[in-house]
């Protein structure tokens, strides 16, 4: 690794280094469906793949080890979230843990009550509710976002909230145009009714620093792979109000929280990867290494926002003056994220047509199944492009003369 610089400094070229998947030259803008992996995750998988370990326990080598694991896991996605390592949870997938705790806090909904979803999110967070509502006989409420703004805003949510809704589930950052809704204002809104909320924070946690109870999430969903680590889930919630719920488990497994929710034997190799992630993000700023890794994810992540609003700037600055391009990325506080459409174009070919340019930009409506519709681009979506912290400005121009070049745009 290159010597420290300055406190603050965002040196890409030295973050690329770490990045095995970039030797192969592509310029990488689908961040947002998972991003490449630093070498020191990598290493951390394999460490752990080989290394004696066994389930957990206090006996041998092996158990301690696994334990240990687990243990540097939590206290790593705590520090990452600002959020008790003891009620950190981790599961398959975001998606997963979603679905496992709707069912568990549906199961004292009946007729009557209510649970608000928003048009904006990502299906994982609306479908599960969906369902354990239907399940239960609940009502749902729909949250719309403004398809011109790309906002949701928290009246929109107020205006579907009452005094039987049970629970609001809404994005911390849509991963289709990237709004990011004004969650503490949403929070407030919900609890003043005795609801609580849910959030998706899956693309948020990538590029914007976290701080669980300061957005007033009662309960936050993440993805490592997202975030530069590895395939797996995690949720986040205290612990007091862990403890308040009972979810379907095998009878002699753990009944303590946050094991009580966590089906099976964990994958050690990629919780050992996550605490890998977390710290090579509390290093990208290259702060003093003494300082608690909080505080270093701090500076960090101000540098990386930094790094891809200028990225960012460059890129839509660009885009948006080839004629027929539409962007739908357009909420004031929003991620790296953009997606557009080009008139005359199937999206699909513009992503072919990228990718024989070395340039990787998926198409599609990711998942983001109501949002897509809200936008009049129904199943066909429209082409995504996701800054990540190893993007540079190289990177950008190839994006941007690619398009240029495909919808005959003479520079």
């Amino acid at each position: 690794m290159a010597p420290l610089g300055p406190p603050t400094a965002y040196d890409v070229d030295r973050i690329r280094w770490h990045f095995p998947a970039l030797h192969e030259g592509a310029a990488h803008f689908d961040g947002p469906g998972g991003s490449q992996v630093p070498d020191t995750v990598a290493t951390a998988v394999v460490e752990t793949l080989t290394s004696a370990i066994s389930n957990r326990g206090t006996v041998t080598a092996a158990e301690r080890r696994a334990d240990r694991v687990v243990v540097d896991a939590r206290a790593a996605m705590g520090d990452l979230l600002a959020v008790d390592p003891g009620g950190v949870v981790f599961g398959r997938s975001a998606t997963e843990l979603t679905f496992q705790l709707a069912r568990t806090l549906s199961s004292d909904w009946g007729p009557g009550d209510e649970v608000v979803v928003s048009r904006l999110d990502h299906d994982a967070n609306i479908r599960p509710w969906v369902l354990a509502a239907e399940a239960r006989g609940a009502t749902v409420r729909w949250a719309e976002f403004d398809p011109g703004t790309g906002e949701l805003s928290p009246d929109a949510v107020a205006a579907v909230i009452g005094e039987r809704t049970r629970l609001v589930a809404v994005t911390a950052a849509s991963n289709l145009i990237g709004t990011r809704p004004d969650l503490p204002a949403i929070a407030e809104i919900a609890h003043a009714a005795g609801a609580l909320l849910w959030v998706d924070g899956v693309h948020a946690t990538a590029h914007v620093l976290t701080d669980v109870p300061a957005s007033g999430a009662d309960f936050w969903v993440c993805s490592p792979y997202k975030f530069l680590g590895p395939h797996h889930g995690v949720l986040a919630a205290a612990p007091a109000l862990l403890e308040t719920l009972h979810p379907a488990k095998l009878l002699p497994s753990s009944d303590a929280v946050p094991e009580r929710f966590e089906l099976g034997t964990l994958p050690y190799e990629l919780l050992a990867g996550t605490t890998a992630a977390v710290d090579f993000l509390a290093d990208l700023a290259l702060t003093d290494p003494s300082q608690p890794r909080r505080q270093r994810l701090v500076s960090s992540f101000a540098a990386l926002e930094a790094h891809e609003d200028g990225l960012l700037a460059t890129l839509e600055a660009r885009l948006r003056a080839v004629p027929g391009l539409t962007t739908y990325s357009n909420a004031q506080r929003r991620t790296p994220t953009l997606l557009v459409t080009v008139e005359g174009h199937d999206p699909q070919d513009l992503r072919v047509a990228l990718a024989e340019r070395g340039v990787n930009a998926p198409a599609g409506h990711f998942y983001a199944w109501e949002a897509s519709h809200a936008l009049g681009l129904g199943a066909t979506g429209g082409l995504r492009m996701g800054l990540a912290p190893y993007t540079s400005a190289e990177d950008v121009d190839r994006l941007a003369s690619g398009l240029e070049q495909i919808c005959g745009v003479a520079r």
